[in-house]
């Protein structure tokens, strides 16, 4: 039996995941859970909220896409995920900094614009395992869902200010990865799994 990822469509995180899963050749099945349940799912099944899970064959439980990611690397060596010529630490560091700094920047950009724009939520649907909502259900859950989601990533207009104010500083940091051999190297490593959804995520605010 393969693993198993609990994740949301269209979450970051769980990208970083199933595109390591990808690199290391293993097989791996999608759970979806539906927006904003994770709390309701994931607290009793992994002991946190939040996406993404895996639940390995063997039975063992990890949470959290960077812990994953260290289990993944104990169970299947190669392809390494923590090598290249920049070193181990600076491939752990970079992969912190986008986990607990940069993760979060587009999520909440990401609400406050559909707080804004509840039917651009439609848009964000494809590619999802679940049947597609039309327009008018979409802007109708948007009235229960955007208020939780609001709630759970700590979207405020004085929080959107900040985040606003520091992107160009946090792509800057990007940029000095790539230039220092961090990121985008011949193989991507944890780093590059990290931070490079995030920046897609960026895209989809255009």
């Amino acid at each position: 039996m393969p693993a198993r990822i609990y994740l949301l469509h269209g979450s970051h995180p769980s990208d970083t995941v199933v595109k390591a899963f990808e690199i290391k050749g293993l097989p791996l099945k999608r759970v979806e859970l539906p927006i904003s349940m994770q709390p309701v799912v994931m607290k009793p099944l992994f002991g946190e909220r939040t996406v993404p899970g895996v639940r390995f064959e063997d039975g063992e439980k990890v949470q959290g896409s960077r812990a994953i990611l260290r289990a993944l690397e104990q169970r299947v060596a190669s392809p390494p995920l923590y090598d290249g010529p920049a070193g181990a630490a600076a491939i752990e560091e970079a992969e912190r900094w986008g986990d607990e700094v940069f993760q979060a920047v587009p999520r909440r950009l990401l609400w406050a614009a559909f707080t804004k724009y509840p039917r651009a939520m439609h848009g964000f649907q494809e590619g999802a395992r679940s049947p597609k909502l039309p327009m008018p259900v979409v802007v109708a859950l948007s009235k229960v869902v955007l208020p939780i989601e609001r709630r759970l990533n700590n979207v405020d207009d004085g929080v959107i200010r900040a985040d606003l104010a520091a992107l160009p500083a946090h792509l800057d940091q990007i940029d000095q990865y790539i230039a220092d051999g961090v990121l985008n190297g011949e193989q991507p490593n944890a780093a590059d799994l990290q931070i490079a959804p995030s920046v897609r995520l960026l895209y989809t605010l255009d």
